[in-house]
């Protein structure tokens, strides 16, 4: 395609851009030259000029030129920075071994998810492809950070494939055989059904019954407030009578996600690293330790002798010192051009001459010293610190200002211009002024103009700046005639302050004295060979190291004339350097690999470089080992361009030392160069060793050239004391010299570290009086004192003993077919500390039009070539979007700050794959179980070692305890005569108020009163309801009732109904009228696994019933007789029923487990009246006293406060149902208030609602009358471990409505005893202990101070009630355990369950959980084994009788337990951990899957967050508790189950998420 006839000088900017962004990405490889054409032609199209056939023209290519041109595009295209044949070989060799290597699931990923950046839309001019690159900075981002917030309510089924897209549905190829992991290829959720075919079903799968509150159409974010009908979806039913779903050990559900966690475990069955030992060390030294390679090579050589440069011999004709130079060539050369910038058209029109410099230096020493300050700020004195903040294009305007700063005795300070667009690391900068002291900054006016303004027109403070004054150096008046600067200072004053960063991020400035940078100037005058009048072209930044060094003060200091190639103009026109040196016939270039890499690339527009004049071009990244091909390719291309192979010099250069070598040219005695082709498994192991050069593993290193003249260098350990290595041994340069800095500003500990090292030998001998600087390079020594570095501090990571390199990771990546996804320049490698070990991170920007399938290939075959390379395995490896990471002022990418993002969870990748499986070497041993030991040994043990053994009792029950008249005359055996009896005696008392949430009137403020019934109400409606049942249901004695009803006083009535005819009651949930097509199948399912024989209900319940929705779901004459309550004869009882015996059953309990186990327990009359009888003791109830409840009245110590206790104790219960406290957050807390209740009862979820929603409220509630402090119990009903940090957020958060911290507490109750521990009102204060999470995980309980490591806060879950014994028993041995050991908890008390009610009628773990006796011990009394996990441990405090305390501490349920590496973990432990790794963490919930972790979070954000959860999920999960994660799944908020007790239903969460139905943003699978 012929050109179009335009001049490219004379087009717009911005198109210029574009043309030069194209033919980079031509140059690269990344676009077609049809592609190219087509564009540019496009771009050009609208300034084409009609022109004659180009086969005419002059300036039409002939096809030979033409075919040049091809070529050359093709030889440039393959010269890449960091690019080597040998490592490109050896990855494909590698990849080529590993291409059978096991399946790898590839991540899950919502669709909405999938980023822009994979859309195969992208404009590809939107993004560069090179190092230190942003060509597309000023181009806006199409990617739209944002995100999407799902509503949860807007859930989904999977099953379906009518969502998936076309892109998903279409034919999947076969994989290239190169690839190093065959991977599925599946891109979406929907996709994953493509795993397995068999798995699919045309229809959805039925939704097993849900008794839980789980529905679709309920989701929100707060599922606390769920006390509407909550149900479990996954019910479980086994022999034994258990009600259940899946079975582990039963045949699965072959969903698409188990099967990709079937591909992950076959993907972790082939042994990267040898096995573990089995056995278990407790203490911190359980990590495993890095334990040294007995075949590494260790070092041979001598120890290495301080080596020093040639003499330096100042010329007799330079300058004394700077100032006498710019005065020097200010006088006498003054119309000589000191400083020549290039404007944007490439053009060198803005120039300085020596005697504008001069003039313009002295106008602004005068004015700093004389007119500063004048407006009432504080002045500028010789000695103070200012800030020199000039734009990267300004050199002329920042040389002024340095110099002027020089005369007039002040210290400046070169910083960058801040910006709040790309701010990254400007807080450390700003950290660095306010510890320097600095008021004062000098710019320039049209940098002054573009920073940002506040609304009065003053610069804007920038985050982490202090405060500073903006002194403009342009348009200044001329000082007096009169006025002389300064007399100089002290040659060991600070002449300026050079900024840095340490390897850990912080910025810090190195001081430079006068006496050094005199030096400095002298000995780089001397080593380069300069001249006065000599041109030199400077690509780098003149505020900081070589550019500073070179291009400002000794060119100054030799009367040098200087070009300056502005970074933005190079982004434009990568060949201008060249160019200037061509026209200027310049001697001197000052250039990165970089600069000298895009030159190769755009030198085939430039025909007319012309190399001969230079004999100096410093590369002043030449200690980069991967410099060397820049400059190889570079001297190829150019050599016959007059570029001779002796002027490229590369140059190592540091912060600290300055100068640490550069080849010199020009001199016979250091124009040695050497080169070194070692090996990188010898570097890895700091040993230097020869490879041969054909090696696939080997690293060519170039020289630096020799020691500088009048300095000394020595090489020192990497680690540890500064003693010196061997000379076959890498370590750190360290160099004695005049002009090496002096020390960190501010920091004498890490200076005196740094900057006065002493070396000596291995056996303590000193290595002479000299001080050396660390250079934070690595590398040696080798023959004729030339220097070879092979790497730096800051890239350095230590993995297990062995140390590699972040630019050899880099090219070994590069080197796995990058250009399709990837942009070259834009690799960010890194360690971080995990597990007291370093793991690799590799952070890249993927291409636009890469899919997430080839990405997660790509990155795939990264690892494997990484680990057959350096045999080290990558932990994480991400790409974000384009232009994503965090860049340098000139554009590279920002280490740091990208470190920074990834550890703080907000650098937002489009993919991540993690491989804590493959790094991780160094976990614990696991635990080593011992069978043998019996449990009489343990016991036998414990006795010997004086142990006390874990039980502890409530106070003894006995008739005694109720000795008032009244109470005697109280009948005690049924609660049906005791209701009977105070219908006759105290009629009108009232038993029950039901609340709901409408307040009334003004303050103070009334709750309404929507029931009231008192006791001889109550006892009416019971023999009406009984009357029903007799005559309209036709039931017997012995007969079970299902009662469904929502809480209120209707369900008391019908329960004393069903007991004044024999009848037993069984409370169900009635189903949710949102949510009917899940929740009715378990109402249906409690009904038939009860055998209930009918149903009483309320009329709007059965309404729900007989709903067109309901009929469809179970047909009405599947039901029982249902009797509506609402219409009740008004025919009398003729009897109320008596039981022969009291150990007849009552009542039937049915509740789900967190386990999803639905289990009904049988109540006898005998248990039900002692259970309110302990409650009645322990809590002091009488008539007299006010209980408000605010609960749920179905199952468990909940239903006996709402339905058993009032009627046995009589005193007035206020009944608050949950749903009315969603709806009004203030309705328990007004009504406790209103009534003076001196005792109250809620669950969590209610706490948690009250906590969430009246956060912000509780002035306002004080102001309208609210007044807790009447308050003396307020008691958590649960099941499970206390929530201290609920418990905790509720007193203090309370406290100013008068709630006393002592009155709140917790109670416990399971299965086999629905209460056991009540805090009661004379009770002791609730004990608090901590306790060693690590040893708790093997069953030991350890405790420990508060804020130590690792501890674990417990507290106790109430005091014992009256008549309960326990103890803690060891649930595999049944032994009884000592007071020092985690047990199952076991309990004796005359209210436990009489057993389970099964369907099939088998009481074969009758015997087992409740009939259970001791091992060891006590053998002869009976105990019911609770399922759940605790301590016992005796404490300080004194109970009533006199004893001290034993307190009873749950730690969680034994079915819950994770069993991993042999040690017991909780749930609830890790998933506190986790919530506390990223505040965006709403919930999580943990449970295992084929002895894989699985981890479910719910991202409270935007869906583009979800993959920062993964790495920090890994991480923390490691630190704190030993254990890789398998699996992370990010999802929605309001996706993990919560049932109406507040407990996490995971196991419900875990068949969910294998049956592929929570519809998560993002599966990872850890590799």
């Amino acid at each position: 395609m012929a050109d179009l006839n335009v001049d490219v000088s004379q087009l717009p900017e911005d198109v210029r851009r574009k043309l030069a962004e194209l033919s980079l990405e031509l140059s690269e490889g990344d676009i077609t030259q049809k592609g190219y054409d087509k564009k540019r032609s496009k771009l050009l199209a609208p300034y084409n000029i009609p022109q004659a056939p180009p086969d005419t023209g002059p300036s039409a290519p002939s096809p030979q030129t033409a075919a040049q041109r091809k070529a050359h595009r093709r030889l440039t295209r393959e010269d890449n920075r960091y690019h080597s044949e040998i490592r490109t070989e050896a990855v494909m060799q590698a990849l080529a071994m590993s291409k059978r290597g096991p399946v790898m699931p590839l991540p899950s990923k919502r669709t909405s998810v999938n980023y822009q950046g994979q859309q195969r839309h992208r404009d590809r001019q939107d993004s560069s492809s090179d190092d230190d690159s942003i060509f597309g900075e000023d181009v806006s981002r199409d990617f739209n950070r944002g995100g999407r917030f799902r509503d949860s309510g807007a859930s989904s089924s999977s099953f379906s494939d009518a969502g998936a897209s076309p892109h998903h549905q279409g034919g999947r190829g076969e994989r290239p055989h190169s690839a190093a992991y065959a991977i599925p290829g599946n891109t979406s959720r929907q996709a994953l059904a493509d795993v397995l075919q068999s798995s699919r079903h045309s229809q959805p799968i039925p939704q097993q019954p849900d008794v839980t509150n789980n529905a679709k159409s309920t989701r929100q974010a707060d599922r606390v407030g769920h006390y509407a009908p909550a149900h479990l979806s996954s019910v479980r039913m086994t022999s034994a009578g258990h009600v259940t779903g899946l079975q582990d050990d039963g045949p699965r559900h072959q969903g698409k996600v188990s099967a990709k966690i079937q591909q992950l475990l076959n993907t972790l069955k082939r042994p990267k690293r040898k096995p573990l030992k089995d056995y278990f060390v407790e203490e911190d030294d359980a990590l495993e330790a890095p334990q040294p390679d007995p075949n590494a090579p260790k070092p041979e050589g001598s120890t290495l002798t301080p080596v020093p440069g040639e003499q330096l011999v100042v010329p007799s004709g330079l300058p004394r010192n700077l100032e006498a130079a710019l005065q020097r060539y200010g006088s006498s050369t003054y119309k000589a051009n000191a400083v020549t910038v290039l404007d944007q058209n490439g053009k060198p029109s803005i120039n300085l001459t020596y005697g504008k410099l001069l003039s313009r230096t002295h106008k602004i020493a005068y004015t700093m010293l004389h007119k500063v300050g004048q407006k009432g700020e504080g002045g500028i004195k010789p000695g103070d610190r200012v800030a020199l903040v000039y734009p990267n294009n300004d050199p002329i305007s920042f040389s002024c200002g340095f110099y002027g700063c020089l005369l007039a005795g002040v210290v400046p300070v070169p910083v960058e211009v801040p910006s709040s667009r790309r701010d990254a690391g400007g807080q450390g900068i700003g950290f660095l002024l306010g510890s320097l002291n600095v008021q004062w900054a000098l710019t320039s006016e049209a940098c002054h103009k573009g920073m940002s303004k506040s609304s009065n027109g003053d610069v804007a403070n920038f985050k982490g700046w202090p405060k500073l004054s903006w002194f403009i150096t342009d348009h200044l008046s001329k000082p007096p005639k009169d006025w002389h600067p300064p007399p100089k200072q002290s040659e060991d004053c600070p002449a300026y302050v050079e900024y840095t960063q340490s390897k850990e991020g912080s910025t810090v400035g190195v001081k430079v004295t006068r006496s050094a940078m005199l030096c400095h100037c002298q000995t780089l005058t001397v080593a380069s060979n300069y001249t006065e009048g000599e041109v030199m072209v400077c690509v780098l930044d003149f505020k900081r190291d070589v550019g500073l060094w070179h291009g400002i003060l000794c060119s100054v200091f030799n009367g040098m004339h200087v070009i300056f190639i502005p970074y933005s103009l190079m982004k434009i026109d990568p060949a201008s350097w060249m160019k200037m040196i061509t026209k200027y016939k310049a001697s001197v270039g000052i250039v990165k690999s970089r600069d000298m890499h895009w030159g190769l690339l755009a030198q085939k527009d430039h025909k007319d470089v012309n190399f001969s004049s230079l004999r100096l071009l410093l590369v002043a990244d030449g200690a980069n080992p991967w410099s060397l091909t820049s400059c190889d390719a570079f001297l190829n291309a150019f050599q016959s361009k007059g570029l001779k192979s002796e002027a490229i010099c590369p140059y190592a250069s540091s912060s600290e030392a300055l100068t640490v070598s550069i080849r010199r040219p020009g001199k016979t005695s250091a124009s040695k160069t050497g080169r070194g082709i070692l090996s990188m498994q010898g570097l890895s192991h700091g040993v230097v060793r020869v490879d041969s050069e054909n090696s696939l593993t080997s690293l060519t290193l170039q020289d630096c050239g020799q020691v500088m003249p009048g300095a000394v260098m020595v090489v020192i350990k990497i680690d540890g004391p500064p003693i010196l290595c061997k000379t076959d041994e890498v370590g750190e340069l360290c160099v004695c010299s005049g002009y090496a800095g002096t020390g960190y500003w501010g920091l004498q500990g890490i200076t005196s570290n740094t900057f006065q090292v002493q070396p000596f030998h291995g056996d303590g001998r000193s290595a002479g009086d000299k001080m050396y600087v660390r250079t934070g390079l690595l590398g040696f020594l080798g023959p004729g004192g030339l220097v070879f570095v092979c790497g730096s501090k800051e890239g350095l990571m230590s993995v297990s003993g062995r140390r590699h390199n972040t630019d050899d990771i880099i090219a070994t990546v590069l080197a796995v077919e990058p250009m399709k996804f990837i942009y070259r320049g834009r690799i960010a490698v890194f360690s971080i500390p995990v597990l007291k070990d370093e793991r690799i991170v590799i952070i890249a920007e993927q291409r636009p039009d890469c899919t997430e399938e080839e990405s997660f290939q790509w990155m795939s075959r990264v690892l494997q070539a990484v680990d057959s390379i350096h045999q080290v395995g990558v932990y994480c490896l991400a790409l974000v979007p384009p232009n994503y990471l965090p860049k340098t002022p000139l554009g590279g990418i920002h280490l740091h700050e990208t470190k920074k993002k990834f550890l703080d969870g907000s650098l937002h990748p489009a993919n991540v794959l993690m491989c804590p499986h493959t790094c991780v070497t160094n976990l614990p041993k696991p635990r080593e179980h011992r069978p043998d030991v019996t449990p009489s040994a343990v016991h036998v043990g414990n006795i010997v070692q004086g142990a006390r053994m874990a039980w502890a009792q409530g106070r003894e029950l006995s008739i005694s305890d109720e000795d008032s008249d009244s109470a005697r005359k109280v009948p005690h055996q049924f609660l049906t005569e005791i209701l009977r009896w105070r219908s006759q005696t105290t009629p009108d008392h009232n038993l029950y108020t039901l609340l709901n949430s409408k307040i009334q009137g003004k303050w103070p403020y009334q709750v309404q009163a929507q029931l009231t019934m008192t006791c001889s109400q109550l006892h009416k409606r019971a023999e009406r309801i009984g009357s029903m049942l007799v005559e309209k249901g036709k039931l017997n004695t012995g007969d079970h009732v299902a009662l469904i009803y929502h809480p209120g006083i209707e369900l008391v009535a019908a329960f004393y109904g069903c007991l004044y005819v024999g009848c037993v009651p069984v409370t169900i949930r009635p189903p949710h009228p949102q949510n009917i097509s899940t929740t009715l199948p378990t109402v249906k399912m409690i009904v038939d696994v009860s055998k209930a024989s009918a149903i009483l209900t309320s009329s709007i319940v059965l309404k729900l019933l007989r709903l067109k929705e309901s009929t469809g779901i179970v047909e009405p004459k599947a039901w029982p007789t249902i009797l509506d309550t609402d219409d009740l004869p008004k025919k009398k009882l003729a009897a109320i029923y008596r039981a022969p015996t009291p150990e007849m059953i009552c009542y039937l309990d049915f509740s789900v487990s967190t386990t999803g186990m639905l289990a009904g327990v049988k109540m006898s009359h005998a248990a039900a009246t002692a259970l309110c009888r302990s409650i009645k003791l322990q809590c002091e109830f009488y008539p007299s006293r006010d209980v408000a409840l605010c609960l749920d009245p179905y199952c468990g110590l909940g239903f006996g406060l709402w339905c058993l206790t009032s009627i046995y104790s009589g005193h007035h219960s206020i009944l608050i149902a949950p749903s009315e406290v969603e709806t009004n957050p203030a309705v328990w807390h007004t009504a406790v208030s209103n009534y003076k209740v001196r005792d109250t009862f809620c669950s969590y979820g209610v706490m948690e609602l009250c906590t969430r929603g009246l956060g912000t409220s509780t002035t306002t509630l004080k102001a309208r009358g609210v007044n807790l402090s009447c308050v003396r119990t307020c008691c958590v009903i649960a099941e499970e471990r206390p929530r201290i940090h609920l418990t905790t957020s509720f007193t203090k958060l309370f406290a100013n409505l008068g709630l006393s911290p002592r009155a709140v507490s917790t109670s416990f109750g399971c299965r086999v005893n629905l209460g056991m521990c009540l805090q009661g009102a004379s009770c002791p204060d609730p004990t608090t202990v901590y306790v060693d999470l690590r040893a708790l995980r093997n069953d030991r309980v350890t405790l420990v101070e508060k804020g130590s490591p690792h501890s674990l806060c417990v507290m106790e879950s109430g005091k014992l009630l009256p008549g309960v014994k326990v103890v803690i028993a060891n649930p595999d041995t049944k032994g009884q355990c000592a007071d020092s050991h985690l047990g199952e908890i076991w309990v004796h008390s005359p209210h436990n369950a009489t057993g389970y009610y099964t369907i099939y009628g088998d009481e074969s773990l009758h015997a087992d959980h409740f009939d259970s006796h001791l091992a060891t011990g006590d053998a002869r009394l009976s105990y019911a084994r609770t399922g759940f996990l605790g301590f016992v441990r005796r404490t300080e405090l004194t109970q009533s009788d006199g004893e001290r305390h034993d307190a009873i501490f749950v730690v969680g349920a034994l079915d819950e337990t994770v069993m991993l590496r042999g040690m017991r973990y909780h749930p609830i432990d890790i998933e506190n951990t986790v919530s506390r790794s990223h505040r965006k963490i709403c919930e999580c919930a943990v449970f295992t899957w084929t002895n894989l972790l699985v981890v479910v979070v719910e991202l409270e954000g935007n869906e583009n967050e979800a993959l920062d959860l993964v790495p920090l999920v890994t991480n923390v999960v490691l630190e704190d508790h030993y254990l890789i994660v398998g699996v992370v799944v990010v999802v929605d908020p309001g996706i993990i189950p919560i049932n109406s007790r507040g407990e996490k239903q995971r196991m419900h969460l875990r068949d969910g998420f294998l049956a592929d139905q929570l519809d998560p943003i993002y599966v990872a699978y850890n590799m």
